[in-house]
């Protein structure tokens, strides 16, 4: 299989530095735009060209595909929290869909042949059936959620005009961290259960926030399909391969395990991995969270040569909670931030 150089756009971030990872595992030659706003520089890796910048300079993309020989574009950049995106909706359509369409542009212009998009089972809004399909509708019921449909909507239509074909992964809840400890989840004050979940085992928060106990689920709490952020970036390099291989040929395809926890699952996991008790604060419902949130999987597998290796909960926490400790090391210890304000859906 051919082995593409690739640009990875937030390739200092969370996801992106773990398809950094993943591409370079597999040979690829890689190379990441970020602007840092969120991202970290020691999440880059020695020998990885970095460029500091954004996606919707034009001049530094047109430079960057040619210095590194770009064929195909992972774009991960943008932003991610939704409570965020509803109270400042402009910043995520100028972040997720103004730049998204300058750096598709950009990849047009250049002749890059392949790109794949990091979605969000955000787009579906909240939906009538679980497990969801690709097909299910796509009703977003934030501006997260409906910048990146727009940005999805964007790829289809310039794939029917231009020599582009792309992937479109639609993540549902992102967790872990590398096996090895070489990368993981370093945000701040993040949103995420798990990263929040293993911060209040270390004593860096007050109790963990548990946002409805009367849904209709087996505990009362929102059940959410996990999946580890080494298996989500190991897809993303199989779908580059396929995108390859078949080069008049888009996909567009779910990436979770199809099964979910509930958050009392996961804060048990928690429990059980450290041998302690994580103080829960039982809160109200959030609008719009739905009950359950699973991924139907079946398309990826039938699609790709993919086989989760890490499609345990305790192998998640694990990992979760050894990247956790490391990051103290690498940053320093941080201070005890109080109750968390943690999301449990994507």
């Amino acid at each position: 299989m051919s082995k593409v150089p690739v640009l990875v756009t937030g390739g200092a971030g969370y996801i992106g530095a773990h398809a950094v990872l993943a591409l370079r595992d597999a040979g690829h030659p890689v190379a990441v735009i970020d602007n840092l706003v969120t991202g970290f520089r020691f999440a880059v890796p020695d020998g990885v060209p970095f460029y500091e910048g954004d996606i919707e300079d034009a001049d530094l993309l047109k430079r960057i595909f040619a210095e590194q020989g770009t064929r195909a574009v992972m774009h991960f950049a943008g932003s991610v929290v939704v409570p965020e995106s509803v109270s400042n909706p402009l910043k995520y359509y100028h972040n997720n869909t103004a730049k998204s369409r300058a750096l598709i542009a950009a990849v047009v212009e250049a002749g890059v042949p392949h790109f794949i998009f990091s979605s969000t089972a955000a787009t579906y809004g909240t939906p009538e059936v679980s497990p969801v399909t690709e097909d299910t509708p796509q009703r977003p019921i934030n501006p997260y959620g409906m910048s990146k449909l727009m940005t999805e909507a964007m790829l289809a239509d310039v794939a029917a005009a231009h020599a582009l074909n792309y992937c479109v992964l639609r993540y549902f809840n992102v967790a872990g961290a590398d096996p090895q400890g070489r990368t993981g989840q370093s945000t701040a004050g993040a949103t995420h259960l798990i990263k929040v979940a293993v911060e209040a085992a270390l004593g860096k928060r007050a109790s963990v926030g548990v946002f409805g106990s009367d849904f209709d689920t087996p505990d009362g709490t929102g059940v959410r399909d996990y999946i580890h952020v080494s298996d989500l970036a190991a897809a993303h390099v199989l779908a580059l391969q396929a995108l390859i291989a078949d080069p008049g040929e888009s996909l567009t395809m779910n990436c979770g395990y199809g099964r979910g926890f509930s958050v009392l699952e996961v804060l048990d996991a928690v429990d059980r991995v450290t041998n302690r008790k994580i103080m829960r604060e039982m809160q109200g419902r959030r609008p719009g969270d739905p009950a359950a949130l699973i991924s139907d999987n079946s398309r990826i597998k039938a699609t790709l040569p993919w086989v989760p290796r890490y499609d345990h909960l305790d192998t998640i926490v694990t990992h979760a909670l050894a990247w956790e400790r490391k990051l103290d090391e690498i940053c320093g210890q941080p201070s005890a931030r109080g109750p968390s304000t943690s999301s449990h859906s994507t």
